[in-house]
């Protein structure tokens, strides 16, 4: 007796995104990351008329203790938005979460009135708000991306994202010049403290209604091998969330010695170090630029390419620990910003293998270990070059080198392909299908 026709078909593949569909996710991703660096800033503004009688340690005490609340936003957050999406269809969370970022971005053009409480917990609402933005756009992105075209949407991401990190310090000078415009032509003075939140709240509206004009349809469910593709799946996202957590570690770590260089080098300025930060945003930008321009990810095999990584970021921070002048440092940074730049979106795209069924809690765990690390990072490295000053950038190489290891003994965690699909069970009837 025949089968039924298509028991065994192998399910249609979801219509590709378009680059207006492209575009406004990228947009999205560079939003949340502008967004984050224009409003950093602002914290001690917020705070100051609040705390007027506890004096500027207590602030600089509370700014850090917010800027942590919003990375814990994002670390709660991460896996929980991204697996309601495996389950409640990713646009729809994608709308939420830009929903609620401008929401909780809104209340604080009056700040006196919600009060310090209030302003920790829209900040930590932020966080989790934008977590939902952080995962579900590269999962929808591999959800509705062929394999070929994959590795350099990823890249344009990351790209992205750095780009709205650098953008982001540039809306707070944009905002400070139409204040001054504005007074100039007797317009009356607004403060460029609420210009950024509103310029800030307006993009990510922007963003919200573009999404909910653009995003695709829910793609059918597809069939999948449970038993075979499950382990597999399982063993390859816990691997990846903790190479993200180990390059994270390492790269707070980093920057935060950057930072401190300038007490243990006293010719070392701050116009140095915030060179030394703008390099390394750009090399890491300029990585992405080549993986997406010569689509090196979808020619080279993803492990040959994150110990190639690991080795650069190694050397880097070899050079950063033994270092005897400002150029061997510049060097150094150089090399452990592309290290990283090369690893980070390698992971991403790993990740992107995973069962459509799956994509939105592997990413929401890569985002969660990426917080996670870099909490970490910062904490550890404050304590360890406190102790051992210079050699603490040695020592933040060590994890780099024990994940390096795991690469050439367990290749089997970093392949992209899953298990072969199981066959179908044959007809008795002899006749063809």
């Amino acid at each position: 007796m025949s089968s039924a026709p298509g028991l065994h078909s192998p399910p249609s593949e979801p219509a590709g995104l378009g680059r207006v569909q492209l575009a406004w996710l990228a947009a999205a991703v560079f939003v949340v990351s502008a967004g984050y660096g224009a409003l950093m800033p602002l914290l001690p503004a917020w705070l100051e008329p609040l705390m007027a009688a506890d004096g500027k340690a207590e602030v600089a005490r509370h700014v850090g203790l917010l800027s942590g609340l919003y990375a814990a936003g994002v670390l709660v957050g991460a896996p929980l938005w991204g697996l309601v999406s495996d389950r409640c269809g990713r646009g729809r969370i994608l709308v939420i979460g830009l929903v609620g970022y401008v929401a909780s971005l809104l209340p604080l053009l009056r700040a006196d009135w919600v009060g310090l409480a209030g302003i920790y917990a829209l900040r930590g609402a932020s966080g989790f708000f934008v977590a939902a933005v952080v995962p579900v756009v590269p999962a929808l992105v591999a959800e509705y991306t062929p394999q070929a075209q994959r590795a350099r949407r990823f890249a344009w991401l990351g790209a992205m994202s750095l780009l709205g990190f650098l953008f982001g310090p540039g809306l707070n000078a944009a905002a400070a010049q139409v204040s001054a415009t504005l007074a100039g032509v007797g317009a009356g003075t607004l403060d460029p403290t609420d210009l950024v939140i509103v310029m800030s709240a307006a993009l990510g509206a922007l963003m919200m209604l573009g999404l909910a004009a653009t995003l695709p349809r829910p793609a059918p469910a597809a069939f999948e091998d449970e038993s075979q593709r499950a382990s597999a799946d399982r063993r390859r996202a816990m691997a990846l969330w903790g190479l993200n957590g180990v390059v994270m570690f390492v790269l707070s770590g980093f920057e935060l010695g950057i930072v401190l260089q300038g007490q243990q080098h006293p010719t070392l300025s701050s116009r140095e170090i915030s060179l030394m930060f703008a390099e390394c945003s750009l090399v890491m930008l300029g990585v992405n630029a080549l993986l997406f321009f010569t689509g090196l990810l979808e020619r080279a095999a993803g492990r040959g390419v994150m110990a190639a990584g690991l080795v650069l970021a190694i050397a880097g921070l070899a050079m950063l620990a033994q270092h005897r002048s400002d150029a061997w440092m510049y060097v150094g940074v150089s090399f452990t910003a592309a290290g990283t730049g090369l690893v980070l979106p390698t992971i991403s795209y790993l990740a992107a293998g995973a069962s459509r069924r799956r994509l939105g809690a592997t990413m929401g765990g890569l985002a969660a270990a990426a917080g996670f690390g870099q909490t970490l990072g910062s904490a550890a490295a404050g304590w360890l070059f406190g102790a051992v000053a210079q050699l603490s950038f040695a020592w933040l190489a060590l994890p780099l080198l024990a994940t390096l290891g795991t690469l050439i003994v367990r290749p089997a965690w970093w392949s992209t392909e899953g298990p072969p699909p199981r066959s179908p069970r044959v007809s008795s009837d002899p006749l063809p299908k």
